[in-house]
């Protein structure tokens, strides 16, 4: 590709793979209004990115921003000029690879001299380059067709979407045997989802991180992020602050303020698709920032405080959670000593982490739903005749996971939460529990907390609550039972 001078003469021929061949290939491209696409600077600093020597490259940025017609663009170009491309797009659902093949389509319809150099095959969600012999094709991130291809550049659409990493991984894997490149564009996603813990595992751990306003862009360990976000949530209706997380010069402060007006604008669409802060849709549970808020650095649990312990058991689908309430006063209570154990869980590591806890912060009543399973492993711990509990003695307690109670726990926990009573020593696997749960109504004027409503089969895994379940039953059962510790403590919510 030639450029040509004022004077009639010509440049020596632009290199392919150079951010100057790529902005003058994209020059070309027709828009579907009949004008030229003149790529933006942020998209240019994107692509130059892939062109360099990172592996992976990302694009985290707000709805409405170009991020298709980047994604189509970068595909054509790649296809035009790698020798036996393969470039497979991984879209989130079967519309979303209808959206982006019609994208890629229209550019070569739309721009002359294109059908020249691919062939749109609508039905097959296929475009060749006949120059190359390369090849595009759009796939639904669960269709396992993907699996069998040897990619030169993957390219993964609005990933925050996908049900699992399972094609990204499986696509990163192959980018050696040909010294591919992987690119992945996307808006924020759910709080403690595997994409957002991604996300911010980056950004913490990048090794070169710049700061331009909205704009963060994070590079190490083969990764480059362009993140592109409303940093602090308290300004979220500053249009002026989410105008620079919004990189397209058409979105100005103005249309923003038209945007976020319309009556059918909610404030949590806002905040994760416009300012592209991790946010919940499917009903609102605890904030990232009501839960970090909570967060004491160098915390040091009193171990002499008066405890309640929690244990939300869980088997081949479930984790099992434990950990303890420490209430050091009315208005100061300490999560402490949570663990985790990924499915399939057994006795034997259950066991060994309740007499750990039970002999360090000596609580006086355990906390657990009898329906969980169980039963006669609590019995034998609660009656001393457990082969494991070295003569550690316990007391369990039953809470009911029926709607009664656990709305009653959901209200003591809100209210602590609001009150900024409890502290938390920023436990990462306690968090992502406790972000995975929305709030769902039950009847007029109570609400429980639970799983989001598609949150089933393989879902459960990816929106884990058990921790946030055994922290209800505690706090719930600490705030009826702490003015009486000196009295035998009741059988609570429920009968055995």
């Amino acid at each position: 590709m030639a450029v040509a001078r004022a004077d009639g003469t010509a440049h020596r021929p632009l290199q392919p793979f150079t951010i100057d061949h790529f902005r003058a290939y994209c020059r070309n491209l027709v828009l579907d209004d009949g004008s030229t696409w003149e790529p933006e600077e942020f998209q240019l600093a994107f692509a130059e990115d892939l062109f360099g020597d990172e592996t992976e490259v990302w694009l985290i940025v707000p709805e409405g921003n170009g991020k298709t017609t980047l994604l189509s663009g970068v595909a054509l170009y790649h296809a035009d000029y790698m020798p036996d491309a393969m470039v497979p797009i991984g879209a989130s659902s079967k519309d979303q690879c209808v959206i982006l093949h019609n994208q890629a389509g229209g550019f070569v319809r739309r721009t002359p001299g294109m059908d020249k150099r691919f062939r749109v095959y609508d039905g097959y969600r296929k475009i060749t380059a006949l120059r190359t012999q390369g090849r595009i094709q759009v796939f639904a991130a669960d269709d396992r067709t993907g699996d069998g291809i040897i990619p030169t550049l993957p390219l993964l659409d609005e990933l925050h979407r996908h049900r699992d990493f399972r094609l990204y991984r499986t696509w990163r894997g192959k980018l050696d045997k040909r010294g591919g490149k992987l690119a992945a564009i996307s808006t924020a996603g759910e709080p403690g989802s595997e994409f957002e813990d991604i996300r911010l595992k980056h950004r913490a751990t990048a090794t070169e991180v710049t700061r331009n306003g909205g704009h963060v862009r994070a590079a190490g360990s083969g990764m480059v992020l362009h993140d592109w976000a409303v940093e602090n949530a308290e300004d979220v209706e500053d249009m002026e602050a989410v105008k620079e997380a919004n990189p397209l010069p058409t979105i100005t402060p103005e249309t923003l303020r038209r945007k976020r007006d319309s009556p059918t604008m909610s404030l949590a669409h806002w905040k994760r698709f416009v300012c592209n802060i991790a946010t919940r849709i499917e009903g609102d549970g605890i904030s990232p920032e009501e839960w970090d808020a909570l967060e004491e650095k160098d915390l040091k649990p009193n171990p002499d405080a008066w405890a309640i312990g929690f244990l939300d058991l869980g088997w081949k689908i479930d984790t099992t959670a434990m950990g303890v309430l420490l209430w050091e006063s009315t208005t100061r209570r300490v999560i402490a000593g949570v663990k985790i154990l990924e499915p399939p869980v057994k006795e034997a590591e259950i066991v060994p982490g309740l007499v750990a806890l039970q002999k360090r912060f000596n609580p006086v009543g355990w906390a657990f739903d009898p329906n969980a399973g169980g039963q006669q492993m609590v019995e034998m711990l609660d009656t001393g005749r457990h082969p494991d509990q070295g003569g550690v003695e316990f007391n369990f307690l039953e809470h009911s996971q029926d709607n009664a109670p656990m709305c009653l726990a959901a209200a003591r926990l809100d209210e602590a939460i609001r009150g900024g009573w409890l502290v938390h020593d920023g436990n990462p696997d306690l968090r992502k529990h406790v972000l995975s749960a929305v709030r769902r109504g039950v009847g007029a004027d109570k609400y429980r907390f639970d799983r989001p409503p598609d949150a089933k089969g393989d879902r459960r895994k990816k929106y884990p609550i058990d921790a946030l379940t055994g922290l209800l039953f505690g706090n719930s059962v600490a705030v009826a039972e702490h003015d009486r510790p000196k009295e035998p403590i009741a059988i609570w919510g429920a009968s055995r």
